[in-house]
């Protein structure tokens, strides 16, 4: 675990929160990306925000469901700080899967 006032005493200005493995190993959900997004944003980093699905999901056909949650519950965190935000589309399904994801997908 690190701070964001870590990050930024090693000269680092950006920060990438809501990894796949985050969510799965440590059961990061949508919330708590937020909460980490809106403190990252206040205190001065530009975020890489990962959304995307699982293999599951993805054959339950919640593509779209999944990332719309993801992306909303960013939203309030965000606010106007656009231009310091990096929406970064992650398709867990295709990590370790053999399965590769297409420019369409």
């Amino acid at each position: 675990e690190i701070s964001p006032a870590m990050i930024k005493d090693i000269g680092a200005n950006w920060v990438i929160l809501g990894h796949s493995e985050r969510r799965t190993i440590f059961g990061e959900k949508d919330d708590l990306v937020a909460e980490k997004v809106a403190h990252a944003l206040e205190s001065g980093l530009k975020v890489i925000a990962c959304i995307g699905e699982t293999l599951e999901e993805r054959e339950a056909g919640k593509t779209e469901e999944v990332v719309f949650r993801q992306t909303k519950a960013l939203l309030p965190a965000i606010g106007s700080n656009w231009d310091k935000v990096v929406l970064a589309y992650e398709p867990v399904w295709a990590i370790g899967t053999g399965k590769t994801a297409t420019p369409q997908q």
